[in-house]
């Protein structure tokens, strides 16, 4: 048997715990891995702020932990691929997992994709969220500094998470449908004995209602059904806060292995699906717990379970992956991670790791590209004419060029993505391309120069169908874990076809955006100046709202 292109033992459907776990293990064994994640690595635990229960470990992030997590890995020989998984090819001993980067051929399947906070049911919480109801406390919390916040949840999320929102709200309230919290008693405490949080147990939320914001907060009380009606004085805002859950990102593998009645996936005790050579580890699993300790338990399992599979495949069809371990350690961090710390080089913005990794995306573009800066008066200003040049100097495929007075524009400053020639690529960034944005902006410049991300044919097929104006806005953070995917797929789409632009916002500098569509939440997009949308979204979701335009 031939071996084929992109050749691994196994492939890792996530970046959190449980896949960073078994890349670990995998990858000391001496196989080949390789950890595919859409958007960030290191999973639904980089939201939390302080992790204390974590064995051996005092106090520390879950941005943090999950940083040390993929730095062990990538020092044994793992690989990382930022990119989407559309489909998976389980029959026979090789197995294809179809990415936005291409074809993955492997032996085994790692399934860690996690899961995602879920929505309680309430009238009006569809409504108005990214309005006042939000999900991510440390996306949106900072829209509540000042105002009066409420928590829906008893679990760990939401005791943790209203501690959290002390930090910029004026109080907070915790509604709690049963009589206590059902978490750790210590986390619960944390929330109890806080002064600025109030806790109401036995209570579930009825309605939210409002004009462009919410105005209005309807509670009951489950065992006396006597109902409370919240209305905040003057007018004034405020935010609600929903921890409830999460539901299972399962939608890749609905029809390919067998999943529960609540959808998530069954497993063995060995981690094992109902498909040779697939296992499936952490919060996408039915569990009884689902906790950092436990995902890590679940990929350290599945990964010896997959040492024994891949073995037995490489002797049954005498295939073996090429495997090089490192001559030594790396940092382990994405373009996003390191972008943002200070560098070891003079006056550079730089990390040497992320130089080495902008230099490849550079060495790959094949054409130039002109970065065109239109200034204010603002320190921002040139915060990002310093940024961008010193990208310039790293390779000849970018060029900054400052826009003249004479040139006028609105909401300055930004970037504009522009073609050797000074036709634009429809590409624009307001504000200073950093934090969680550095990534996408990078990969926007790849897929502005070619030959870019590489795209399914039926994809690119109905991008290029795209005939009519299409103008998008989008909004974010850059502590925002959720805006990249949204951003990438926006950009990518606007690099492929002329008669599509996508500019992105950073609130922080442009609060005027945020007043405009009364932006409480992140990311939140605008499609041809319509109605404001909020939430991540891959290219396919967001071509189904452009047809829908």
């Amino acid at each position: 048997m031939e071996k084929p292109q992109n050749f691994y033992d196994v492939v890792i459907v996530g970046g959190g715990p449980a896949g960073l776990t078994a890349a670990l293990y995998l990858a000391r064994a001496q196989y080949r891995v390789v950890v595919l994640e859409k958007e960030k690595f290191g999973g639904q635990i980089t939201i939390t702020s302080e992790v204390v229960n974590y064995p051996g470990v005092d106090k520390t992030s879950g941005t943090a932990l999950t940083d040390t997590m993929r730095k062990q890995a990538q020092s044994f020989g793992a690989e990382f691929m930022l990119a989407e998984v559309t489909s998976l090819s389980v029959n026979g001993d090789v197995k294809q997992v179809e990415t936005s980067r291409g074809t993955l051929n492997c032996f085994g399947i790692l399934l860690a994709t996690g899961a995602h906070p879920r929505m309680v049911g309430f009238e009006g919480e569809a409504e108005f969220r990214g309005h006042g109801v939000a999900y991510c406390a440390t996306c949106d919390g900072e829209f509540f500094t000042g105002k009066d916040v409420f928590v829906v949840g008893g679990g760990f999320a939401a005791a943790e998470e209203s501690v959290f929102l002390t930090k910029y709200a004026k109080h907070v309230t915790v509604l709690v449908r049963k009589e206590d919290f059902s978490c750790a008693k210590a986390t619960a405490d944390a929330a109890k004995k806080h002064p600025d949080i109030t806790i109401v147990p036995n209570t579930e939320v009825v309605r939210v209602e409002g004009d462009s914001a919410l105005k209005k907060l309807v509670y009951r009380n489950n065992k006396t059904g006597e109902e409370t009606v919240y209305t905040p004085a003057n007018g004034d805002t405020f935010g609600v806060f929903v921890f409830a859950g999460y539901e299972p990102a399962t939608d890749l593998v609905k029809g390919v292995v067998d999943l529960d009645e609540h959808g998530y996936i069954l497993t063995d005790r060995s981690q094992k699906t109902s498909v040779e050579g697939i296992y499936a580890a952490g919060d996408v699993c039915v569990k009884s717990l689902r906790q950092v300790v436990t995902a890590v338990g679940d990929g350290a399992l599945a990964a010896t379970e997959l040492e024994h599979y891949a073995k037995v495949l490489q002797e049954k069809t005498g295939l073996i992956p090429d495997f090089t371990k490192p001559a030594e350690s790396t940092s382990g961090k994405s373009l996003s991670e390191t972008a943002s710390q200070p560098s070891s080089n003079a006056g550079g913005l730089f990390t040497g790791d992320i130089l080495a990794q902008l230099n490849t995306v550079f060495g790959r573009m094949q054409n130039a590209l002109t970065l065109k800066l239109y200034l204010d008066d603002r320190p921002v200003s040139q915060e990002l004419k310093t940024y961008m040049e010193e990208m310039a100097k790293l390779t000849d495929k970018l060029t900054v060029e400052v826009a003249n007075d004479s040139e006028s524009a609105e909401d300055k400053p930004f970037v504009r993505v522009c073609k050797k020639d000074g036709s634009a690529t429809g590409l624009a960034f307001h504000g200073v391309p950093g934090g969680h944005e550095f990534t996408s902006f990078v990969l926007g410049l790849y897929n502005a120069a070619g030959p870019g991300q590489a795209l399914d044919a039926d994809v690119k097929a109905r991008i290029q169908a795209i005939q009519k104006p299409v103008d998008m806005r989008i909004m974010v953070s850059l502590t925002c874990t959720m805006c990249p995917e949204l951003v990438m797929a926006a950009q990518k789409i606007a690099a492929e076809n002329p008669n599509v632009t996508a500019e992105v916002y950073d609130l922080n500098h442009f609060p005027a955006w945020k007043d405009k569509y009364n932006v409480m939440s992140v990311p939140c997009f605008v499609i041809n100046g319509g109605s404001p949308n909020f939430g991540k979204k891959n290219i396919q979701q967001l071509l189904d709202m452009i047809s829908a335009e």
